[in-house]
């Protein structure tokens, strides 16, 4: 039977991608991490890691031993699962990954009175793009997640999705809010523009936009903040696209203007878990919880 210590040294080596970055996550030498992943390789008689840029990548062998690894640890949760279904909501951990604005309206709304109403129960909560949070969720790493127009993925679950189109997002004053009729983004090329990186889906569907209309924005700032493109807008430096919600900035003075390409009103938010698996009784009700405050119109971004 393999050493559990060593397996789940194993999978952070896998995680943070380099055994330095892993024993700064463990809290324990890098020397003796290294040792105890050779020893797990004796134990298996195979390569598990090789050099890969600055850090290691699984070789075919350690993909095997991690989804192993994996598997061991879906079933230990079942188990951990139902044996908690016996007992009341009362304590647990539950770990949530979400965009950004989706963390403040959160925060505001349902896993505030979520945690004013269970005290024993702690609360992981990670901000992160499209493609991490999908990731996470496949890994079970996370029970939940919130984020705007999942790639199909059948691994996935949504148990519920609204309409989110992206808008153009500049001041009252910007020349942009005159033209009082729905954007093309034509209209944006004279100006300045603030966007998230590729691996938020928000982005994936502007560059989509930009392909069926033949044009490339003036993005002065790319980034993977929401609030910073909220700012960005906030001090007159330009327009954002983007959806409200995402940036949760309550301001009188900004204003969200339509767009007329279809694809950009496309997009909806999602919540999700991973297909099959069995979320603990906390967590099940914290995810009934988000679906009927946003199903029931609690925060009027949504």
């Amino acid at each position: 039977m393999l050493d559990t210590r060593r397996l789940r040294y194993f999978m952070q080596v896998l995680e943070s991608g380099s055994v330095r970055a892993a024993a700064d996550a463990l809290g324990m030498d890098p020397s003796a991490l290294s040792r105890a992943i050779g020893t797990l390789e004796r134990e298996c008689g195979v390569r598990l890691f090789q050099r890969h840029g600055r850090g290691v990548a699984a070789t075919d062998a350690g993909q095997l031993l991690a989804s192993y690894a994996r598997r061991q640890h879906s079933q230990q949760q079942h188990l951990l699962v139902q044996l908690e279904g016996i007992q009341k909501v009362e304590r647990g951990h539950i770990d949530i990954i979400t965009g950004e604005g989706f963390a403040d309206w959160l925060m505001r709304h349902s896993l505030r009175d979520f945690m004013a109403s269970h005290p024993g129960i702690t609360i992981g909560l990670e901000i992160s793009g499209t493609d991490e949070i999908v990731q996470r969720i496949v890994d079970e790493r996370a029970q939940i997640g919130m984020l705007f127009q999942p790639p199909k993925d059948e691994r996935l679950r949504s148990h519920y999705s609204h309409p989110q189109p992206i808008q153009t997002l500049v001041l009252a004053s910007h020349p942009l809010a005159g033209l009082e009729r729905p954007l093309k983004l034509a209209d944006l090329l004279p100006y300045a523009g603030a966007t998230l990186r590729r691996s938020f889906g928000i982005r994936q569907h502007i560059e989509a936009a930009e392909i069926s209309e033949g044009v490339r924005l003036n993005t002065l700032l790319t980034t993977t903040s929401f609030h910073a493109i909220g700012h960005f807008v906030a001090a007159g430096l330009g327009y954002a696209l983007s959806t409200r919600p995402a940036l949760a900035m309550d301001r009188e003075d900004m204003v969200a203007l339509p767009m007329k390409n279809p694809i950009l009103h496309q997009g909806r938010m999602h919540i999700v878990s991973k297909h099959g698996r069995m979320l603990s009784p906390a967590a099940a009700e914290l995810l009934r919880r988000i679906v009927h405050d946003i199903s029931a119109g609690t925060a009027p971004d949504f």
